[in-house]
């Protein structure tokens, strides 16, 4: 059904646009209380169960400067959502034989083995555990821009702990680390990769480099809101500042400022979005997510992208717990380059969920029992507790009963 047999929108409310189908009604509840009282600004969210949409909603402001809306093609920086998009193309990868998770990334990267990285392998990589976070080489922004040096820092790099030991977030390296596999056994970087086996098979609306001639249905991102004010908030602001390694490996190196500089976020940056950053710069709709991870879980026009053994090693719990990095334990576990259901923070629908958030409060998954895809993406960064895709989340949970 059509918004306006659901719940006409309030004053002080933007217009949703889009369609809930009956019994979804709570979905789209939330996402109007994300207007009102958390900060949204423009947001979409997309739900797909056994196959079809049954959730389609967007509204708001894409960009403050301008006013344009947000429309039903509007795309946003997905942040680490990317990571996610980077681990299908793995599993779509193994199941063609061209890679093995549990082999040393030297196999199919040569220039990778030295300096102590002879054993690390694929799976260490996608789980956190490389012990690659930050690197020790100066990088400027072209040089991150331009590839090569960063795949020449790592090469060069000597990991901080031996291979599959405590994990440390690599919020960035996580990226070039796959990347460079991919593109050592395809002959094209993993955004090539990404549009030529998913994207333009699928329809999708889905990047890691934007072209040209879609800038102009990319939203603008509006810097952080304030974090929560809770111990776990205040513990992981301090050890953040206490610990250079964790500014080190979200700038790399400083090579770029993150999340912003002087009130404009990094990743509006036409030249950043332009490049490939594989774990952090992908762009996308939240329709063309859910699409995706409905499409690993169930038949959409043909079986599920992919199989049911790739979809049970995705959910083994790989890393979870404390890091090395001293940041406070919030639930998070990591599966094979996906993150897992990390209550309190990030339910998901539970052990049947996998897929990955975003620095900005994006959420994208699939959940296997329920046969789901979700996405909910939108413009205004969130602090530390946002809980906009968490309650957006709980609302499905009631309305699958789970």
């Amino acid at each position: 059904m059509t918004l306006p047999s659901v719940r006409p929108p309030q004053p002080s409310e933007p217009t949703i646009h889009g369609l809930v189908e009956d019994g979804y009604g709570p979905v789209h509840d939330v996402f109007v209380e994300n207007f009102r009282s958390r900060g949204d600004v423009g947001a979409a969210c997309t739900v797909y169960v056994r196959g079809r949409p049954v959730v389609d909603l967007w509204g708001g402001i894409a960009d403050r400067r301008s006013g344009r809306p947000w429309d039903k093609d509007t795309a946003a920086v997905i942040f680490s959502c990317s990571k996610g998009l980077l681990a299908i193309c793995v599993y779509l990868l193994v199941e063609r034989g061209l890679l093995e998770l549990d082999r040393p990334i030297a196999t199919w990267w040569p220039g990778f083995a030295v300096n102590g990285k002879e054993a690390i392998t694929l799976r260490d990589a996608l789980s956190h555990r490389a012990g690659l976070a930050a690197l020790d080489a100066r990088l400027s922004k072209a040089d991150v821009l331009a590839w090569t040096p960063v795949v020449q820092a790592i090469e060069a790099q000597r990991p901080r702990q031996q291979a599959g030991a405590r994990h440390f977030y690599h919020a960035m390296t996580y990226g070039w680390i796959v990347g460079e596999v991919i593109r050592s056994v395809t002959g094209v970087t993993p955004g090539v990769f990404l549009h030529d086996a998913l994207v333009a098979p699928l329809g999708l609306r889905a990047w890691i480099g934007l072209p040209a001639d879609a800038r102009s249905s990319v939203a603008w991102m509006e810097p952080p809101l304030p974090d929560e004010d809770s111990p776990l908030a205040r513990e992981a602001a301090r050890v953040a500042t206490a610990s250079p390694e964790i500014e080190r490996s979200l700038t790399m190196d400083g090579a770029f400022a993150f999340p912003e500089l002087d009130g404009v976020v990094t990743f509006n940056d036409p030249e950043i979005q332009a490049a490939e950053i594989p774990a952090a710069n992908g762009i996308a709709t939240a329709r063309s997510l859910a699409r995706l991870y409905a499409g690993c879980v169930s038949a959409i026009g043909g079986p599920p992208l992919l199989s049911r053994e790739s979809l049970a090693d995705a959910l083994v719990v790989r890393a979870a717990g404390p890091q090395r990095s001293g940041m406070p334990d919030d639930g998070a576990r990591w599966g094979t380059g996906f993150q897992l259901a990390s209550p309190p923070t990030q339910p998901m629908l539970g052990p049947g969920s996998f897929g990955h958030a975003g620095a900005g409060g994006q959420l994208a998954f699939g959940d296997v029992e329920h046969e789901v895809g979700f996405a909910y993406l939108g413009n205004q960064m969130g602090g530390f507790g946002d809980a906009r895709a968490s309650e957006l989340t709980a609302a499905l949970r009631r309305v699958l009963r789970v």
